[in-house]
């Protein structure tokens, strides 16, 4: 794996990738394979697209103004009232949504490792306490640090343990390569698959990310002569979160489409694939899924802080006490919902009612910013706004389904 490291860069981007493949991915991605087969994999193929278009201006705006996208939106509102309202639904979305969140990915990577360890003489009911304690403790460790490199590297690490678990189980399953590449490229919505393609889009394209990679862009690069490398850098980690979607999705339709068995969420995961295709396949899922919960756990607590920094106007440099402050009462909340076994349904609710005003707003925001004078040259050309507006519709929609399943 030297050649991820040396090679074509990882950067702030892996941080992306890491964010959006977390156990609720991990989870719809298995149920639209179980459900419908291949056909609806075309979506992830446009959520890689889309968030390629949206993440690229992201990381655009951090690198010319080197600032993140909380200072961008707080300056770009002159109206107090109007920035007031902003800055609040902000606040609330982050806070709420990511500590919602943050307890399904503590919750997430500590059933994937009671996978592991209860066979080997765990007992079941402390595993569910103790271990989410331990992978909150772990996120902690890998946080406090205060250095943006140690962090990135890190998560290079599990988004390559948990690329090489998926994609193993994925060949382990031995899926329809004709019935996989016809879903790729034919899209279609079978009946009763409407929502489900909109989860799929929404586990991708997510506002917090554009939050965090604008901000650990700023980080890494300081110079708009470094945009090549910050878009080479997003070409290779992007879609290869797409392709571990891709590969979930797949091991799903091949072990699950009409075999009659249901999955219903992240436990049901590694256990069903035991009897189908083995022990081996349990562990690499087990594994990815492990990976994937402890990735997302890091990156939550940090675009929270990222965010908030920008849009309350604290300092935003990981190692100052007050973005400390933000992303550990995120781990908290996170870590004290995953062990207490508690299901914050109101908390969801509003997580859901947040993400889905806020997803819109935000690409709006983003689109503005990206055709000021303050980017000069570097401002959108006119195939960017295009596609960012297309994307812009799709967010729309996201926000209807968000409301509607709040409110239903």
């Amino acid at each position: 794996m030297t050649f991820l490291f040396k090679g074509p860069k990882l950067g702030p981007a892996i941080l992306v990738t890491a964010a959006f493949i977390g156990p609720g991915s991990v989870v719809s991605a298995m149920i639209a394979g179980a459900n419908f087969g291949f056909a609806l994999l075309w979506a992830f193929v446009f959520s890689v697209i889309a968030t390629i278009i949206l993440q690229e201006m992201a990381a655009r705006l951090g690198i010319v103004t080197q600032q993140g996208l909380g200072e961008n939106i707080r300056q770009a509102i002159k109206n107090p009232l109007l920035k007031f309202f902003a800055v609040l639904l902000v606040v609330a979305a982050i806070v709420i949504g990511n500590s919602a969140y943050q307890g399904g990915n503590i919750s997430g990577a500590s059933l994937g490792l009671t996978s592991l360890l209860v066979p080997l003489g765990l007992e079941q009911s402390l595993a569910q306490i103790l271990l989410p304690i331990v992978i909150g403790f772990c996120a902690f460790l890998l946080l406090i640090s205060g250095s943006y490199k140690i962090v990135e590297k890190g998560l290079i690490f599990l988004v390559i343990l948990m690329s090489l678990a998926f994609l193993v189980t994925f060949i382990l399953v031995k899926p329809d390569f004709s019935e996989l590449f016809s879903g790729l490229f034919i899209p279609q919505i079978p009946d009763g698959a409407t929502l489900t393609v909109i989860a799929l889009i929404g586990t991708t394209v997510v506002p917090y990310n554009l939050f965090l990679h604008a901000a650990s862009a700023k980080e890494k690069w300081h110079s708009p002569e470094q945009l090549g490398e910050a878009r080479r850098d997003l070409y290779i980690a992007i879609p290869l979160g797409g392709l571990i979607s891709i590969a979930i999705l797949s091991t799903a339709a091949t072990a699950f489409f009409k075999q009659q068995i249901e999955i219903h969420g992240a436990a049901d995961l590694a256990p069903a694939l035991q009897p189908i295709f083995g022990d081996w396949a349990t562990v690499f899922m087990s594994t990815g899924l492990f990976a994937a919960g402890i990735s997302s756990a890091v990156t939550a607590p940090l675009a929270a802080a990222f965010a908030l920094s920008g849009i309350l106007n604290l300092k935003n440099k990981m190692s100052d006490k007050s973005f400390k402050l933000i992303w550990i009462i995120i781990l908290i909340i996170g870590t004290f919902v995953a062990s207490s076994g508690y299901k914050p349904i109101n908390i969801i609710w509003f997580a859901q009612v947040a993400n889905g005003l806020l997803l819109p707003i935000i690409t709006i925001f983003l689109l503005l910013m990206m055709n000021t004078k303050k980017l000069g040259q570097y401002k959108n050309t006119w195939l960017q706004n295009t596609l960012g507006f297309i994307v812009l519709v799709v967010t729309l929609l996201l926000s209807g389904r968000s409301l509607l399943s709040a409110f239903a």
